[in-house]
């Protein structure tokens, strides 16, 4: 049984290679559209079989700029490394005096010891 996803790419895959047989065979032998009467001219199934990709293409590239420009506009610039290294020491200072504090609290007592002379 196939998952979900592969479902899903069987259908692209399909679809993609559909629409690029119908590209090659539109663009290589534009008379088939002619004959079914879908078109009246060669010339404009050509224009178009070549226009409509480039425009997709186009509009592509430039959605794509605009989401760039919009993240690198929206976004807050970083913080400086020297700021982000103060931090940095002062968590680990931070940790090592927490470290060091629990070390101490854990020890146990010794008793003094006494002299010879103490009793």
């Amino acid at each position: 049984m196939v998952s979900k996803d592969q479902s899903i790419g069987g259908v692209i895959f399909i679809v993609c290679l559909l629409i690029a047989i119908f590209y090659v065979v539109t663009l290589f032998y534009p008379q088939w559209m002619v004959d079914l009467k879908l078109a009246s001219n060669i010339g404009e199934i050509r224009f178009w079989i070549v226009a409509v990709p480039v425009f997709i293409a186009f509009i592509a590239v430039m959605a794509i700029g605009a989401w760039i420009g919009w993240t690198m506009a929206t976004t807050p610039p970083p913080k400086p490394i020297e700021e982000i290294t103060s931090e940095m020491e002062e968590e680990k200072k931070e940790e090592k005096e927490t470290v060091e504090e629990a070390v101490e609290e854990k020890k146990p007592e010794k008793p003094e010891k006494k002299g010879k002379g103490e009793k």
